[in-house]
């Protein structure tokens, strides 16, 4: 087996109220599109279609923003921003923020982005329902656009005890992003018993390595991987609590 990576090229930048799935749809064709793809889309397009883009010049910004702006070097606006689209703090140490978020991702944050927003006041967040954004994309490219595409949207976290960022899976639609070998034997006849693969985030990180910042590839074609099509959702890669042993 063998999997390709196809950059979709001539995206322009995408501004609120865009059509994204129009815009997906015509760099797909430009650049071929084949039985069985997979569509992985950055989360930041998604967000600035949805308009999930908040204007710092009007944030209010309260005490306990601006005691944590002063004390980690941070703007604390964005600080406000951040506190806004968390659940929980689960560390604040050495200048960094790591939270829970709303939807129930841990990363630095909370997924606020200033990079290659639409302006030097502005942010990005990230959508509100990840997993119905995948969704709404790939029933859009099948419906209107007659594309039977499954969609991954990304988004760039940092790892524990791992240097470097990974763009791992934060919405699914139209694909399982778990592959159990449960119960299946390894290739000298031992049964598994705890091997599940996160295949949503490989598919991601691989993608990723087309999407950087600085490249204005918002998405990649993946060719040649046989995924479980199903109503998957990015919330199974998620630990429960009582399974996580560094809660």
């Amino acid at each position: 087996m063998s999997i390709e990576l196809i950059p979709l090229e001539g995206i322009p930048a995408i501004r609120p109220g865009d059509d994204l799935v129009a815009l997906l749809a015509a760099a797909a064709r430009r650049s071929g599109v084949a039985a069985q793809d997979l569509l992985v889309v950055c989360q930041k397009v998604v967000s600035k279609s949805e308009g999930r883009i908040v204007d710092l010049a009007r944030v209010n910004v309260s005490p306990v923003a601006e005691r944590m702006g002063r004390e980690m070097e941070k703007d604390p606006r964005i600080v406000e921003v951040i506190l806004g689209e968390t659940r929980r703090i689960v560390r604040m140490d050495q200048k960094h923020l790591i939270v829970e978020t709303r939807q129930g991702f841990v990363c630095a944050n909370a997924g606020v982005d200033e990079s290659n927003s639409l302006g030097e006041s502005t942010v990005i967040l990230l959508p509100e329902d990840p997993d119905a954004s995948a969704r709404q994309l790939s029933a859009g490219l099948r419906d209107r656009e007659s594309l039977d595409l499954p969609v991954l949207i990304t988004d760039t976290f940092g790892r524990p005890w791992r240097e470097g960022l990974v763009e791992v899976a934060i919405g699914i639609g139209g694909f399982r992003p778990l592959l159990d070998f449960r119960g299946k034997r390894d290739l000298s006849g031992r049964e598994l018993h705890h091997t599940v693969v996160a295949v949503a985030d490989e598919l991601a990180a691989a993608a990723g390595l087309l999407m950087d910042k600085d490249r204005g590839i918002p998405a990649v074609l993946v060719r040649g991987y046989q995924y479980g099509r199903g109503e998957g959702r990015s919330t199974e890669l998620l630990r429960e609590p009582s399974k996580d042993l560094f809660r």
